[in-house]
């Protein structure tokens, strides 16, 4: 969610009242409004309309979604909700239940595909629709977007914002421009003024690092960046980068509404049978973990921008966290060193609170080779020997040769589905 555009709280919402010309505004970017949070309002009406928070009080636990009533006390997913307590100690505390989330969720994805055939779903609560095709049938975009929220407003109790515009950037935009409740509609002729006054944040892929570098440099709004030349984005974004921002700060963008099942992460986890309060060993298992992600990464050709690691505790209590790299990669060492950090840095005592699960994933998936390597590439021999290790599995089996610490443990680890643990971790 674009959240360096809008307001998480919905305070600068912005919604489609008079007419215009959408007849090209054929891309919707469909988003359910706080879902998690909603989905459990459904059963505690007493606290609509109320701050309330998703998550397990106590502990050290986080918040998984907040109500737009709990943002506006600065309430934001992955809180911890210690925190959280503090800035709204009024908040109403909802236990997630990740069924309903999914049963929803699956309610929502029917009425779109009823809409139309081209679905694209991005995670379990958005998804783009080209819907030019549905036009003949159901309307203007403008016309089909309600009929979608009436929809799921009728059969679901649930609200949903819309954007529509002429690419799939400019309507996830507007759809975060529009929350809560709200349809924006940008027609492809008014893309380039809409965007030019924009914070540079506002570009899909611009986190808070590459917004500081690009800010350092002068470029604090999208027309900045849009009337840059290209060598100087280089510099600050690499050279896929640089060509990926300017094109969105100008209004282009090529992607197509695809329906074709791609996964968006692979990822691996282990549920320990004894919990684990010991350092070495989770180390040592993170790297196995790490070695499988990137097997099966290079197997299909893929490399991952991001790196994510999931830890729950003894008492169920479940953290994620995750980091993006400077170069996409699907060597599992360095999967492992960048996932190893972000664990340090939360600076857990096993000891105190002992791990029930660990996992890794890549996510933000690419065609391996998309970006070229740089001139120097630090992960070299870890890459050569991977492959190695790739050929001798393919012959001998995983688990014949492999890192000194792992190789012992390889062969009753080779396959996590075998007792019940599933190895696939494609989204939370």
């Amino acid at each position: 969610m674009l959240e360096g555009v809008g307001r998480a709280d919905g305070s600068d919402r912005r919604v489609t009242t008079a007419d215009v010309d959408d007849s090209a505004a054929t891309v919707l970017h469909v988003d359910m409004d706080a879902f998690f949070a909603s989905v459990e309002l459904l059963d505690r009406p007493d606290a609509r309309g109320k701050p309330a928070i998703v998550g397990h009080a106590g502990g050290r636990g986080v918040v998984t979604s907040a109500t737009y009533e709990a943002r506006r006390f600065g309430v934001r997913s992955a809180m911890p909700m210690a925190q959280a307590l503090r800035l709204c100690p009024t908040a109403i505390i909802l236990p997630p239940h990740y069924e309903k989330y999914t049963e929803y969720s699956a309610r929502v994805m029917e009425i779109f595909h009823e809409v139309t055939p081209l679905v694209e779903p991005l995670s379990i609560d958005e998804a783009f629709l080209d819907v030019a095709g549905a036009r003949r049938l159901l309307g203007s975009p403008r016309r089909i977007a309600e009929l979608i929220r009436a929809r799921v407003v009728e059969e679901t109790g649930l609200t949903c914002s819309v954007g529509a515009a002429g690419t799939k950037f400019m309507a996830k935009l507007a759809s975060g421009r529009a929350k809560p409740d709200g349809l924006l509609v940008i027609p492809p002729s008014d893309t380039i003024a809409y965007l030019r006054p924009l914070p540079v944040g506002a570009l899909w892929g611009v986190g808070a690092s590459t917004q500081a570098s690009l800010e350092r440099m002068g470029m604090r709004t999208v027309a900045d960046l849009a009337d840059a030349p290209i060598a100087v984005l280089q510099r600050a974004v690499g050279d896929a980068g640089a060509r990926r921002l300017h094109d969105l700060a100008n209004g282009r963008d090529t992607r197509r509404v695809v329906t074709e099942s791609r996964e968006k992460s692979v990822g691996h986890e282990n549920t320990f049978g004894v919990d684990v309060d010991d350092l070495d060993t989770l180390r040592r298992e993170l790297l196995r973990l790490s070695g499988r992600v990137g097997e099966r990464l290079r197997k299909h050709a893929l490399e991952g921008r991001t790196v994510a690691i999931k830890v729950r505790f003894s008492d169920f209590r479940t953290i994620t966290r995750s980091r993006t790299l400077a170069e996409p990669t699907n060597v599992g060492r360095r999967l492992f060193e960048e996932a190893w950090q972000i664990f340090e840095a939360l600076e857990l005592d096993v000891r105190q609170t002992p791990i029930r699960l660990i996992g890794i994933r890549a996510e933000q998936l690419l065609d391996a080779g998309g970006d070229a390597l740089a001139l120097w590439d630090p992960d070299e021999e870890w890459r050569e020997t991977e492959r190695a290790l790739d050929a001798v599995s393919a012959r001998f089996g995983r688990g014949t040769i492999g890192p000194a610490s792992l190789v012992k443990r390889a062969r009753e680890a080779d396959d996590e589905s075998k007792d019940g643990r599933n190895p696939r971790w494609v989204s939370d």
